[in-house]
């Protein structure tokens, strides 16, 4: 067998596009700097709202408290920053990391605007290469972000690195339906409602399309389980909201 035959392979997906895994990270960022000043607003319409179920859950389930560190990576605009600051208090500190520059100083501007300024800092950072010294959070939250992560098992890796022993992972993201009326209705909304929408707020319709199809490429929610696993992370399991549309995965740092 050639040399060649056992290399990684040097392409990935955009959506359904197959494209080179050195192009994939700066198509993305080209999607988020296109949407960052309408996310929020994109956000609720898109979901009815029902987000921020999906993160109040996910805030319950980080057991976060009083003085912990907390990395929120994938932050975008801020929404689990902010709750995280006001749940470690004045002695905590919580790190909103985003590798994308206008998604990061949407959120620091809207939390600036807040009044959230003690205890919450900004990283410019790429989760599959954390710039973070081992062992140094309680918590690490990725909220509809790993999906447009080039090399998942590596940010994974890069994540259990840098959490503390103990600490948990949560991974909110869109998941694949477990009900197959409700799959087929989904698709239809997410591949003719939500890029008219996204035009019509955004002016971006491709964006849109992309993010419908970045959730079909994404591992369900079992594949994720063992990707997980295999990363090094223990007691992983996974709670299904919305039928399955989204999940939140939870793993244990042993």
């Amino acid at each position: 067998m050639s040399q060649s035959s056992n290399q990684e392979p040097n392409d990935t997906h955009f959506g359904f596009k197959t494209v080179q895994k050195t192009d994939k990270e700066k198509l993305v960022a080209g999607v988020f700097h296109s949407v960052a000043d309408k996310y929020d607003l994109m956000n609720d319409l898109m979901s009815a709202g029902i987000h921020r179920l999906w993160k109040r859950f996910t805030l319950e389930l980080s057991g976060v408290r009083k003085g912990h560190s907390v990395l929120d990576i994938a932050g975008g605009t801020g929404d689990l920053a902010a709750k995280f600051s006001k749940l470690v208090g004045v002695d905590g500190r919580v790190v909103l990391a985003d590798i994308n520059e206008s998604m990061l100083k949407v959120g620091r501007d809207k939390l600036t605007d807040s009044g959230i300024i003690n205890n919450v800092e900004y990283a410019q950072a790429n989760a599959e290469a954390l710039p973070f010294p081992d062992n140094t959070f309680d918590c690490i939250t990725i909220a509809f972000g790993l999906r447009n992560v080039t090399n998942k098992d590596k940010a994974l890796r890069s994540m259990l690195r840098v959490l503390k022993p103990g600490g948990r992972l949560l991974v909110l993201e869109f998941s694949k339906p477990n009900n197959e009326i409700l799959n087929k209705a989904y698709d239809v909304y997410s591949f003719k409602l939500l890029p008219r929408i996204g035009k019509l707020i955004t002016g971006d319709e491709d964006s849109y399309r992309y993010l419908a199809e970045s959730i079909r490429k994404h591992p369900n929610q079992d594949t994720l389980k063992e990707m997980m696993i295999d990363a090094g992370f223990s007691r992983c399991e996974y709670h299904n909201m919305t039928g399955g549309i989204v999940a939140v995965h939870k793993g244990i740092k042993p």
